[in-house]
């Protein structure tokens, strides 16, 4: 059985999907954008700020399923300007111990939904 992650640390979702589905012990979480949960404002001043509340989001998530950025095996980066890369790669590399980071991929898009500049997935194993 499958089990259905939400958490209103991180915002809802804006479509026919979850925050994340925890199968077994590996959990696949949805993109996150830069959506302040509590405000429900949308991030997009500068691309730090804009990833730093990406990352937060994805905390949240992952600390609803009883998990850490350690638990993440996978993280899919998609962003709008390849130009904006050095600055979200520091930011997101923060949340990780170098020597243990996950698998990752970063795909420059045509668009991303709302407009945003990034957008990030992960897959975490307990």
């Amino acid at each position: 059985m499958k089990k259905i992650i939400f958490t209103q640390n991180a915002p809802a979702p804006i479509g026919p999907y979850s925050q994340a589905v925890l199968k077994n012990d590996t959990l696949y979480a949805s993109g996150q954008i830069a959506i302040n949960p509590q405000s429900g404002e949308l991030i997009t001043d500068n691309i730090l700020d804009e990833t730093k509340q990406v990352m937060q989001n994805i905390a949240a998530i992952l600390e609803a399923a009883e998990m850490t950025f350690e638990s993440v095996v996978k993280a899919t980066i998609f962003i709008m300007d390849m130009e904006n890369f050095a600055a979200i790669n520091g930011v997101y590399g923060s949340y990780f111990d170098e020597k243990t980071a996950p698998a990752r991929e970063t795909v420059q898009v045509a668009c991303l939904p709302k407009n945003v500049n990034v957008e990030i997935s992960i897959i975490a194993v307990r």
